[in-house]
């Protein structure tokens, strides 16, 4: 007695041909649904993207500026008054060995205004403050326009104005004037922006010479920046206190500007997932629009899948036809997305000055979940085709 014959396997390019013609034959519904799984995908990859690119530009900030600036600042006494650094802060703190450059600045009671006729109470939340020479060597902050104060300059009437102090008074040209303690004081620059000191940014800097003569500087510093050799930082941290105040360290505040960037890279990760769960529930939207494609193609090819059974097409062979028009689906939705997601982090990051980064971990993990997606949507569509009998389904009308 003969055997019956094996049906014919499909192969995988008899999957693809008959997956594309599926979706062909309905091209509008197909695009809706595959733009469901693409505002999905690309909402993750521009987050990671975008993300990405911020966290990389703050560690190339950090990587110029360097991480072993810090910073003395005066604290309070043990009865809660605001104590004073000593005079001699900067020589102390100069003699340690590690430590390579020393700047100091101090806050004066005074204020800032653009004319003599703007009222007293509109200071634009600028401070006035004495300048060491060294301050932006220290910093490593450069000049965007004009001169540094010196040992010449420092004696008249000048001053150099932090990157947000010449925004808000609208000065950024040298050679202009300002109103300071009842007497107009030029300016001879502008700083580049400070990543690590964000309060020079809001401050009109003057020298220590006219400071004391004019606006009653007393001598004592209230912050004091210090750099160190990059191995000996966490020593130096520790010895600061006790060289600068030896009798009081507790009153001394000593604190790492760049742990404060770097915090805010490592920050931006919780926002990061927090707008991946919201990319989640795009693409879990548009995985149900696939599956309410596939069921919707279930039902308006019952004869075609009972033709297809007539003809010796097995249930397997029916299900993995319907699971590979849900794949294809998915794989152009999640393509699609990819790009589009990746197109926007490119055009965020050239927009906002950061460098570009889309991490190819994020684009294969765009197309695995495309594909997870597409099987879980078509797997209901494609056990219920192939349950089908051909009787049933041919006497559809």
């Amino acid at each position: 007695m003969n055997a019956p014959p094996r049906p014919a396997r499909m192969s995988g390019r008899d999957v693809l041909r008959t997956g594309l013609a599926g979706l062909r034959a309905r091209p509008a519904r197909a695009v809706l649904s595959a733009l469901g799984i693409a505002l999905g995908i690309a909402t993750m990859v521009a987050v990671i993207g975008i993300s990405a690119s911020s966290r990389e530009d703050l560690l190339r900030k950090l990587d110029r500026i360097g991480t072993n600036l810090l910073t003395v600042q005066a604290g309070d006494t043990l009865f809660g008054q605001e104590s004073k650094l000593p005079q001699e802060a900067a020589a102390m703190v100069a003699r340690v060995g590690p430590v390579t450059r020393v700047a100091t600045t101090a806050r004066l009671d005074a204020t800032v205004r653009r004319t003599d006729r703007v009222p007293v109470a509109v200071t634009h939340g600028l401070a006035v403050q004495v300048a060491s020479p060294e301050l932006p060597g220290t910093l490593g902050v450069g000049m965007r326009t004009g001169t540094w104060l010196n040992a010449a300059t420092g004696r008249y009437p000048g001053v150099v104005l932090g990157a947000e102090a010449a925004e808000r008074l609208g000065l950024e040209r040298p050679g202009a004037q300002v109103w300071i303690g009842g007497r107009w004081f030029t300016v001879l620059g502008v700083l580049e922006t400070a990543d690590l000191a964000p309060e020079i940014d809001r401050s009109v800097l003057v020298g220590a010479d006219v400071a004391a003569r004019h606006l009653g500087f007393d001598g004592h510093p209230t912050t004091l920046y210090e750099r160190s050799r990059d191995a000996a930082v966490e020593d130096v941290r520790d010895v600061l206190a006790r060289t600068v105040n030896p009798q009081n360290p507790e009153e001394v505040e000593v604190s790492r500007p760049s742990d404060a960037l770097a915090a805010k890279a490592a920050a931006a990760g919780a926002f990061t997932g927090l707008l991946l769960g919201l990319g989640a529930v795009a693409l879990l939207v548009g995985g149900v629009g696939v599956a309410n494609t596939m069921v919707i193609s279930v039902l308006e090819r019952r004869r075609e899948i009972g033709l297809r059974r007539s003809l010796g097409a097995t249930r397997g062979q029916v299900r993995t036809q319907f699971l590979g028009e849900s794949l294809l689906l998915s794989a152009f939705g999640g393509t699609a997305g990819a790009a589009l997601g990746a197109g926007a982090t490119v055009a965020f990051a050239l927009y906002r000055g950061w460098p570009p980064v889309v991490p190819p971990w994020a684009l294969l993990g765009a197309v695995g979940a495309t594909l997870l997606v597409g099987a879980l949507a078509g797997a209901y569509p494609a056990v219920r085709a192939a349950r089908m009998s051909p009787t049933s389904a041919l006497a559809t009308v």
